[in-house]
Parts: structure tokens; C-alpha cells; sequence
């Protein structure tokens, strides 16, 4: 609601003079108000992007390897900061997965579609949680990945994000690569390798 008080110094104005006055007022306020909105909508606009980021794997391994997918996250450098920091994204179909069954034609979307601004991107890294196992003979053995494994495994991208763009990024796990077997601590340890490919699409 907008409040419009008018003052008078001495004398009373005619009913229509006050009328078209405040007419006037108002229309000026409602003016400089659109004007205001708009470049800063337009300012806004012209600085961010859209990211959409799809998870898949390549192995040749027989058994099923379930990965808890927590967060994805950029690592990026902001005029405020004085280092790079991570940021976190809208990350969607959090929690345990059958890896083994994602490949090219069965991806996992993590990211739909989310608006960011044009960062420089360092780095991209894929947030685990401690419930990671593999199904050999149908028992399930915890994979490690706190102390000899990585729950944050990442990749170097070095992107520009160019504005008024969608990025579409598929995030690859090479599970043959990803598990070992630490002997002495009889344990089986995951450290995820990743690849990255990057695809913009213009509006």
C-alpha cells in the first residue's frame, strides 16, 4: 500500500486540483517503482545460468555397488571472497543407489535444471555418505571411504559459465577404478574416479 500525504501552506485547493495532484503522485511513485524492478530484474537475469548435472558409471564388475549420493557441489571464486569456496547445488535423489545399473541410456539426475550465477568454475565434487556397499553373493560389504577412501572425490574443470546459457554436465564413475582391498585393515575401500563432460545449450 502506498501512503500519499499532502501539506498545504495557507490555503485549501479546489477538489479537482487535489484530484489530478495526487493522480499525478501517484502515477510518478508507480513509475519510479516499475523502473526500479525492471533494471533490477534485468541486472539479475543477465548474470546467471542454468545447470542441469546427471550421474552415470562405467564398470565391468559383476557385482551391484550402491553409492549414498549426499550433495553435489562447485567450487568457485566470488568478487567477496577472498579464496575459492564450495558451493552447494539443489541436489535432488539424494541417498543409496545401485550405481552398477546407471550407464548411457540410464543415467541419475542430481541437478534439474538449477539457476546459479556465471561463476568461474574450479572445481565440481560429488558428496558421499557412509552408507556405500557392494553385493557379492548377495551379502553386502561396507565400502570405506572416511580414512583410506574419499567420501568427496572431485574434479579439476576450470569452466567459464557464460550467462543466459544451460549447462547439461554428466558427472562419469569409473567403478573398476573406484574399489579396492586394503589387506592390512581387511577392509574394502572406495575412492571414486571421475570424469566430466560439459555440454552448453543456448536459450
Amino acid at each position: 500500500m502506498i501512503k500519499v500525504f499532502l501539506f498545504c501552506n495557507s490555503y485549501a485547493l479546489p477538489i479537482m486540483k487535489m484530484a489530478h495532484l495526487v493522480k499525478q503522485v501517484l502515477l510518478s511513485v508507480l513509475l519510479i517503482s516499475l523502473t526500479g524492478c525492471s533494471k533490477d530484474e534485468v541486472d539479475e537475469a543477465k548474470d546467471r545460468t542454468q545447470v542441469t548435472i546427471t550421474l552415470k558409471t562405467s564398470n565391468q564388475i559383476s557385482h551391484s555397488i550402491y553409492l549414498d549420493i549426499q550433495d553435489i557441489q562447485f567450487k568457485v571464486k566470488t568478487d567477496n571472497a577472498p579464496v575459492a569456496n564450495w558451493l552447494s547445488l539443489h541436489t535432488i535423489n539424494q541417498g543409496v543407489c545401485n550405481a552398477s545399473e546407471l550407464n548411457e541410456d540410464a543415467t541419475l539426475l542430481l541437478v534439474d535444471d538449477f539457476e546459479i550465477e556465471a561463476f568461474y568454475l574450479h572445481e565440481i565434487r560429488l558428496v558421499l555418505g557412509d552408507n556405500n556397499f557392494i553385493d557379492i553373493n548377495n551379502v553386502l560389504h561396507s565400502l570405506e571411504v572416511s580414512t583410506f577412501g574419499n567420501a568427496r572425490p572431485s574434479n579439476v574443470i576450470e569452466t567459464q559459465l557464460n550467462s543466459k546459457r544451460r549447462y547439461h554436465m554428466v558427472i562419469d564413475i569409473d567403478l573398476d577404478k573406484s574399489i579396492s582391498y586394503n589387506q592390512e585393515e581387511n577392509m574394502r575401500v572406495l575412492n571414486p574416479k571421475l570424469y566430466t563432460a560439459i555440454r552448453q545449450i543456448e536459450y
